[in-house]
C-alpha cells in the first residue's frame, strides 16, 4: 500500500496549514503534486500533530504559503455547492483509489451505500472492502466518504466523527 506516512518514502517537503470552519479546526497537508491530507478535528494542536506523526519531515508553512488552498477547503466546507477545485495528491492501492473516484462522483446533497459504491466499481461482493477504502481516505470532504451510508440510510463510522459526518451532510441536504 502506497502512503506518505513513512519515512524517507516521500522525499519532497509536505507543507501543512491549519485553519477553523463551521465543524471546527481543519488541518492539509500539501506536497508538490497537490493535497494530499484534510484532516478535521476538536484541536489544532492535536491536528498538527497528527499531521507530524503522519508526515515526520513536514514543514508548518507560514499562514499566508498556503492560505488559497486552505481557504478553498474551507470554502467547500461552509457553502458544500463550491467543489474543491485543487490538485490532489491521492495515494492508495489500485482497489482505494476505484473507490474513491466513484465516491467522488456522488453529487453533493446526495448519499450512497457501501453496496451501491461496490456495484459501482463492478465488484458487488467488495462492500466492505469499500468500507476500509472510505475509512482509510486521508482526504476528508474532497473524497467525500461521508456521503457513503449503511444500507438502511443510518450513518456508521467516519474517520472524524459521525457527528461531523451527519453535519456535512445535513449542511449539503440544505444546499448551504
Amino acid at each position: 500500500m502506497s502512503t506518505l506516512s513513512q519515512r524517507n518514502e516521500h522525499p519532497e517537503p509536505i507543507r501543512i496549514a491549519v485553519g477553523r470552519c463551521a465543524l471546527g479546526p481543519v488541518a492539509i497537508a500539501v506536497t508538490g503534486r497537490g493535497v494530499c491530507a484534510i484532516e478535521l478535528g476538536d484541536d489544532e494542536t492535536e491536528l498538527t500533530q497528527t499531521l507530524h506523526k503522519r508526515f515526520p519531515d513536514a514543514q508548518v508553512s507560514q499562514t499566508d504559503e498556503l492560505a488559497d488552498t486552505l481557504g478553498t477547503v474551507i470554502a467547500s466546507i461552509e457553502h458544500p455547492d463550491q467543489e474543491i477545485n485543487l490538485p490532489l495528491d491521492i495515494r492508495g492501492t489500485a482497489f482505494q483509489q476505484r473507490v474513491w473516484a466513484a465516491l467522488r462522483d456522488i453529487p453533493t446533497g446526495e448519499t450512497r451505500t457501501y453496496s451501491d459504491v461496490a456495484q459501482c466499481i463492478h465488484r458487488p461482493a467488495a462492500y466492505r472492502a469499500v468500507a476500509g477504502a472510505c475509512a482509510a481516505n486521508q482526504l476528508a470532504v474532497a473524497v467525500p466518504c461521508h456521503r457513503v451510508v449503511r444500507t438502511d440510510g443510518g450513518l456508521s463510522g467516519y474517520r472524524w466523527g459521525v457527528t461531523r459526518k451527519r453535519a456535512l451532510l445535513e449542511r449539503e441536504s440544505a444546499g448551504q
